[in-house]
């Protein structure tokens, strides 16, 4: 199985350049489920064989020690890559449904990001995760200006600058583990830096460039201010890939090179419980269903690094467990929206009104998702934040978990917001005239569905999410596996 990894990037990535000069789209839509299907085809059978604790190894080039190109895959990066391919196939769903990928960039862009989001979840050696978070960086470009609108250009202008500042404090980081410890390699970096100033600088350059590609605040305000100018699709796609690629990222580096270092998981927490704040309160003052949601994405990535700031067993099962509900429920929240946008005409507040009488369906998707959001039980995302709370209180770390609950409570008056004026409100009395097209509301559907079934049989993904928590706990494994 080991020797099948790099198709897992590969594959999206060779087919994104073949489908750029087809001009069939009905073409190009059966090579981009290809694509899908063997990068997500290749994360199950990777969870599948590593149930056992194991990883899942090989080395690329040929190269001696310690030049040789890693790749590995354990229960966590296995599952990323199915949610990743889930995801990507469901919003390029979505994007033909509303006639959103006539262009070749369509479905060009979004494999390349599959291929490199299953690139940086594979990889365990620094300077190719760099690699790979470039090519994320490149086809999310091209994914955010399509349609050559100012606004979009200068969206994408923002996303760019910033996340290129990013790049270069990630490679500065690089350059200096490499000249210290003389790899890069994940597996020879293990527990690192604890024993070395130079290995600890730079790590936490890598940490602090991370952070900007998760949108972790004070390093937040691209997100907020580009998403909502890509087109609704790109923007559900970025939800649902983008930043959780630097979470991943985050996952693996903090986990293996500090190994559980307690100066950096009490850093790591202050940060999360900041996050949460302001971007829940940055959510308040804006007026569009996207922006709102945006600012969202902000505060939950605050929940992610959380557990990563836990660091205990629990916590970061539970961090799993939420990452991957929490990818469904954003995307199908930012899919609602684009439903909104495409039949209403805008998805600005003031300007809708009475969707639950006009669109019941298109409501009660938003309504599952928007709960799922909050945290309201029987739904996924109360099971994921009562278990991230319970270990946080385990751990005696009692300021974030009051901090989680409290966001939720904010976070539920948002999603009241859009409900109220969207949803329950009077149907304005010059609508905006939109665009209604069939089967619009099934991408969003299918992933309303997912908080549904994981909350009402949590046991089954919690399962697997103890499994990759224990495989993130246990470094000595997967660095053993991965060293040259």
């Amino acid at each position: 199985m080991s020797r099948f990894l790099p198709l897992a990037a590969a594959t999206p990535l060779l087919l994104a350049a073949a489908v750029a000069v087809v001009p069939a789209v009905v073409v190009r839509r059966v090579v981009a489920a290809a694509a899908i299907a063997t990068c997500g085809g290749i994360g199950v059978a990777a969870v599948g064989s590593t149930g056992d604790g194991g990883v899942l190894a090989t080395q690329l080039g040929g190269f001696p020690p310690p030049f040789a190109i890693a790749m590995a895959a354990d229960t966590f990066a296995g599952l990323m890559l199915v949610v990743f391919a889930l995801v990507t196939g469901l919003c390029l769903a979505f994007a033909g449904l509303r006639g959103h990928d006539g262009s070749p960039r369509a479905h060009a862009g979004a494999l390349a990001l599959l291929g490199a989001a299953a690139g940086a979840t594979l990889t365990a050696d620094l300077f190719n995760l760099f690699v790979w978070i470039e090519v994320l960086l490149l086809s999310s470009y091209v994914l955010i200006t399509i349609g050559g609108t100012a606004r979009r250009v200068r969206a994408g202008t923002i996303y760019v600058a910033t996340n290129l500042l990013g790049s270069s404090v990630f490679l500065a980081g690089v350059a200096l583990v490499y000249a210290t410890a003389g790899s890069v390699n994940l597996g020879v970096l293990r527990g690192a830096a604890a024993g070395s100033g130079g290995v600890a600088i730079g790590a936490t350059l890598v940490v602090v460039a991370l952070a900007v590609k998760s949108a972790l605040v004070p390093v937040h305000a691209w997100l907020p201010r580009s998403y909502p100018d890509a087109p609704t699709w790109v923007t559900a796609l970025f939800s649902g890939t983008l930043t959780k690629v630097g979470i991943v990222a985050l996952f693996r580096v903090v986990t293996v090179v500090f190994d559980g270092a307690a100066g950096v998981r009490e850093a790591i927490l202050i940060v999360a419980g900041v996050t949460m704040v302001v971007g829940v309160l940055g959510a308040v003052g804006q007026t569009s269903m996207r922006a709102i949601l945006s600012f969202h994405m902000v505060s939950q990535v605050g929940y992610l690094v959380m557990a990563l700031g836990i660091g205990t067993i629990a916590g970061l099962g539970a961090g799993v467990f939420f990452l991957v509900q929490y990818i469904a429920v954003k995307t199908a929240l930012f899919l609602v929206a684009g439903a909104v946008e495409s039949q209403e005409g805008s998805d600005d507040l003031e300007e809708l009104g009475g969707l639950v009488h006009k669109r019941p369906a298109l409501a009660a998707v938003f309504l599952i998702s928007a709960f799922a959001l909050a945290g309201v039980p029987p739904l996924s995302g109360f099971v994921a934040k009562v278990a991230l709370v319970r270990a946080a209180f385990d751990g005696a770390a009692y300021g974030i978990g009051a901090t989680a609950v409290a966001v939720s409570f904010l976070t539920l008056l948002s999603m009241v917001k859009i409900w109220n004026a969207a949803f329950w409100g009077s149907m304005p009395e010059e609508p905006i005239p939109g665009e209604p097209r069939a089967g619009l509301l099934v991408p969003a559907g299918v992933l309303a569905a997912v908080p549904i079934v994981l909350g009402l049989f949590a046991e089954s993904l919690w399962v697997v999410a103890d499994r990759a928590a224990r495989s993130l706990a246990d470094v000595v494994v997967y660095a053993s596996a991965v060293a040259p």
